[in-house]
């Protein structure tokens, strides 16, 4: 199966750095989300990413308006009909990602294949939603998605082998470096940092340090290109806080409880980068 036209939905930071690689690969792209704002801005920032490319030399004007051109996008799930492979990247809900897959399933043809960026949920669960479970599976990407390498490629429990090579190989074609990983909850990167993060959580919760000086151990100590505390912020504190509950409720494991620190933080509403407050201050810098 050749894929040509690849279809991103959820129109968020990642859904965003997904349909801008995919451009830039060559490929055909349909984005689209609940609301037009949220499209907008989305290709908004695409725009800005690929000008300032421009500016720095290292894209030419021709080639920032062939891949804006490859780009359509808007607000209504019916342009999803003929792409060949469709991502989901909306919001971390099971049940919301459900919805949209039995949605997809009905609108896409037989032939598609259906991906979940969740970084945590099970893929099983999700295609299980569909009546082509064997052409569902996880892909799941890194933020930010044009900077990081990896995606994790999960099959579902009957998902074929056809579908995981066609989607290896897709992600060779966009310049990602695939590992296949079995489903579990996190997969592999998430099921070794949510313990790392959480345990850090701790160690500012009881005041062992201070949230600099324990990014600042890890970072010369352990040789971490980023602290703990840090990349909870960068990755969304309300993130952190869903995947480690729904570990603890998968595994049963204490080393995935989510510590109160954070919890409170999440009901303060400083959810890290993205509201300029988390672990650390980012209205200050």
């Amino acid at each position: 199966m050749a894929i040509n036209k690849i279809g991103v939905l959820g129109a968020g930071t990642m859904g965003q750095g997904i349909v801008q690689i995919s451009a830039e690969a060559g490929f055909t792209v349909v984005l689209v989300d609940i609301a037009q704002n949220i499209v907008d801005a989305a290709m908004k920032r695409i725009d800005k990413t690929w000008q300032k490319a421009v500016e720095k030399g290292k894209i030419t004007e021709d080639s920032k308006t062939q891949n804006l051109q490859k780009i359509t996008a808007g607000t209504d799930m019916n342009m999803l009909k003929d792409c060949d492979v469709v991502i989901e990247a909306v919001l971390e809900e099971i049940d919301i990602k459900k919805a949209v897959f039995k949605q997809l399933d009905e609108i896409c043809s037989a032939e598609a294949i259906l991906a979940t960026n969740t970084s945590a949920l099970s893929i099983t669960e999700i295609a299980a939603s569909t009546k082509r479970s064997s052409k569902v599976l996880g892909m799941h990407f890194f933020n930010p998605v044009p900077a990081m390498k990896l995606v994790e490629v999960i099959p579902a429990a009957d998902t074929t082998e056809e579908a995981v090579e066609i989607i290896m190989d897709l992600c060779k074609k966009i310049g990602k470096e695939p590992v296949k990983a079995k489903e579990t909850p996190g997969f592999i990167v998430n099921r070794l940092l949510t313990p790392y993060m959480a345990e850090a959580m701790i160690a500012y919760q009881e005041g062992i340090a201070s949230a600099e000086d324990i990014d600042k151990a890890m970072k010369y100590g352990a040789g971490m290109p980023m602290g703990p505390l840090a990349l909870a912020d960068m990755v969304g504190l309300d993130v952190c806080l869903k995947v480690g509950e729904y570990f603890l409720k998968e595994f049963g494991d204490s080393k995935y409880r989510p510590a109160l620190a954070l919890k409170q933080k999440v009901r303060a509403g400083h959810l890290g980068m993205k509201t300029g407050k988390g672990f650390y201050d980012y209205t200050k810098k």
